[in-house]
């Protein structure tokens, strides 16, 4: 029997669940892709699989819809790969272990991929169905989204014939996202020397964080991991010496990192300094972040007597000093939409080799030149400190559109519905959006999605009425699309 073989729209989590069987993290989509040509084949359905592996699926108009404009369905194949440290979980090769509880679907110990493999199904079961009433469409899946848009940056439109795009990843029933948050990752390179030096050897975690999506839960007051670590070791240096071997933390510049790890050398006297100084600053932390982060766990681990390369003191300094200024957070609210996060940036990745330390932050905004600045402070930091900076995936933000249509019916189509209007709001969060908008002249496009909370984490969940609700919207918008 099937997890979901009870979830309605069956169809929907038919698909969902196929997807789910299917390994497809951000980098590792050529499986999934072809598992999308695979379907238009058996359907009868004209396609087009760019080299990149993004695919779009045309379904002509049903009947009294030829003459309607045509829609583009819009999502990605690619999901963010977390895990709980102690799940044994290969997202390379494994498929997703799901469950369904309460109401919600589960990844047990992983993401779930909801985000966005909920819009691949949607977009799927639209192809699929014979009933379903609508104008031609173009089902539109891009690869990379969590990784800086790569699929979208590199997608020909001259494929799409549509001027209506309805994009399905935001994670909020009863909102429909008409602007988005531009980005970019700055990536930071700083030299290292090392010297030789013996002691007693001394794991630091930091652990027990909630984590989150950099961009659409920025503004719920988490900490992240790395910040954390690294005003840990620089107070640490008032309370014992010692010498840096490793560190490592996070894995997406698109997640706040929910744990750091460093390995340090000191003597042998310090390592009860160390141990109460970890009691202390854990319970600091959990009064500091009391409400947002409460589980903040700092564990100190004795690993014996060493001989190991560490970070020459002025390297060592340099690492401090970079994880002591990065910022990180919120900088600037919207001044003209209340509530909105305006410009933020996240240090999501930082990783101690040999003769480098890489720190990659997730900088977002929905003013460029706010963007951009943000970007220089990084990069003079980081030049300051004797490093290269780099400049990954950067993409604009998505305009809001003061005429709109699509929206316009979208608005009246679910005030029909449930006799309310929906949300019309812009977010934090960056969307593929910003770059269709660029490249497609004339595109009218809205975002909507059902219910989804903890994306990005192995807390990931999917409302599975919410996605039931969210179809039957979807197929109603479609229905009344006709001019």
């Amino acid at each position: 029997m099937r997890v979901l073989e009870n979830c309605e729209p069956k169809r929907v989590f038919y698909y969902f669940e196929e997807i789910c069987k299917i390994p497809h993290g951000s980098g590792n989509t050529k499986q999934i892709s072809d598992y999308l040509v695979s379907f238009a084949k058996e359907h009868g359905l004209e396609y087009v699989q760019d080299e990149l592996n993004n695919v779009v699926i045309y379904k002509p108009a049903t009947a009294g819809y030829e003459n309607a404009p045509t829609v583009i369905i819009q999502g990605h194949m690619d999901m963010v790969c977390e895990k709980r440290p102690d799940v044994d979980h290969d997202f390379t090769k494994d498929g997703l272990n799901l469950s369904v509880k309460d109401g919600f679907i589960t990844a047990n110990g992983t993401t779930l991929g909801g985000d966005d493999g909920i819009a691949v199904a949607y977009g799927l079961a639209l192809l699929e169905s014979k009933e379903i009433e609508h104008p031609a469409l173009e089902v539109l899946i891009t690869v990379d989204e969590e990784i800086g848009l790569l699929g979208a940056v590199g997608l020909d439109c001259s494929v799409l014939k549509g001027r209506r795009l309805i994009n399905l990843d935001s994670e909020a029933e009863g909102s429909l996202w008409i602007s988005c948050a531009g980005g970019l990752s700055g990536v930071s390179r700083i030299p290292v020397q090392r010297v030789q030096a013996e002691g007693e050897k001394i794991q630091i975690k930091i652990c027990g964080l909630m984590g989150g999506h950099s961009g659409s839960e920025i503004d719920k007051k988490r900490a992240n991991a790395n910040i954390l670590m690294g005003r840990f070791l620089y107070g640490l240096r008032k309370n014992a010496d010692y010498e840096i071997v490793s560190m490592e933390g996070g894995q997406k510049d698109n997640a706040i990192t929910r744990e750091a790890l460093a390995v340090i050398l000191a003597d042998s006297k310090a390592l009860e300094a160390v141990k109460a100084y970890g009691e202390k600053v854990q319970k600091e932390l959990r009064e500091e972040y009391a409400g947002t982060d409460d589980g903040i766990t700092i564990q100190i681990t004795e690993m014996g007597s060493s001989s190991e390369m560490v970070l020459h003191p002025t390297s060592r300094e340099k690492v401090l000093f970079y994880l002591m200024e990065i910022p990180f957070g919120i900088q600037k609210m919207s001044g003209s939409i209340e509530g909105l996060v305006e410009t933020s940036t996240n240090i999501g990745i930082v990783k101690l080799s040999e003769n480098e330390f890489f720190g990659s932050s997730g900088v977002r905004s929905s003013v460029e030149a706010a963007r951009d600045a943000l970007s220089d402070k990084i990069e003079y930091l980081t030049e300051f400190l004797g490093g290269t900076y780099e400049i990954q995936g950067a993409y604009p933000a998505w305009e809001y559109r003061k005429e709109s249509p699509l929206r316009d019916k979208m608005v009246e189509v679910y005030e029909e519905m449930y006799g309310r209007k929906p949300e019309v709001v812009a977010i934090h969060a960056g969307l593929e959006c910003g770059l269709f908008y660029k490249k497609i002249e004339g595109l009218d496009c809205v975002s909507l999605g059902p219910d989804m909370k903890d994306i990005h984490t192995s807390e990931e969940v999917l409302d599975i009425a919410s996605a039931g609700r969210v179809w039957e919207y979807l197929v109603k918008v479609l229905a009344n699309l006709k001019n």
